[in-house]
């Protein structure tokens, strides 16, 4: 049996870059809905919109244009309005506001019913916090990839520095922790396992361990 494919986890878990290699090993689309909420944080910061006022951020997602564009095995491009923001939507500033966004109901509304019309195909690995849980919760496959937060604070540390971007790790790893809370905490699909997601700690795990894991638990 195939069918779609979900992934959850928080931030620094490892999901993204294992839903996109496990996605090109199956031919499959890859999604990532985290992208789709930085972009529109990227917009609302860049507009100027203060990030407490929720009225301002729905009438933005309702008027934004977000693509995916599948690359396969190289990932994905973020274009918001046309413009591509792929490296944009990754910088600190962006992450640092992005569960904020993320935690407005009808801006999730928005982005929700975007990703279910992305899955139709019946054929995607989708990344996220609420995939399994709100997003497609019939998804045949679900997995919640998980880590320590200094194991999460670390990759993203190395992430940051390939980037360009040279953060203080103490830094990131109070900006994972308050991610953390704020993700968990919200009222609107709250990141949580689905009751029936396998859960996978990835502490002591390389992506491509991590991948042949789960290819091992998907029908072939």
């Amino acid at each position: 049996m195939r069918g779609n494919i979900a992934i959850d986890g928080p931030a620094g878990a490892g999901k993204s870059t294992v839903a996109r290699l496990l996605a090109a090993r199956l031919g499959y689309l890859y999604i990532d809905t985290g992208a789709m909420y930085r972009a529109l944080t990227w917009k609302a910061l860049r507009q100027g919109i203060k990030l407490h006022d929720n009225e301002r951020l729905v009438k933005l997602a309702q008027e934004t244009a977000i693509r995916l564009e599948d690359r396969g095995a190289r990932g994905i491009a973020v274009y918001c309005d046309g413009e591509e923001v792929t490296a944009a939507i990754r910088q600190t500033n962006v992450s640092r506001h992005v569960s904020l966004v993320a935690s407005v109901p009808e801006v999730r509304q928005r982005l929700v019913k975007l990703q279910r019309e992305m899955a139709t195909s019946n054929r995607v690995v989708m990344d996220g916090r609420d995939i399994g849980t709100w997003v497609l919760p019939g998804a045949p496959y679900k997995f919640f990839l998980t880590a320590s937060l200094e194991e999460r604070a670390r990759r993203r540390h190395r992430e940051l520095l390939d980037a360009g971007q040279p953060v203080e790790l103490k830094k990131i790893k109070e900006e994972i922790r308050r991610r953390d809370a704020l993700d968990s905490g919200r009222e609107v699909a709250p990141l949580k396992p689905a009751p029936d997601a396998i859960i996978i700690n990835t502490d002591q795990m390389t992506a491509t361990e991590v991948v042949a894991r789960l290819l091992t638990l998907i029908d072939p």
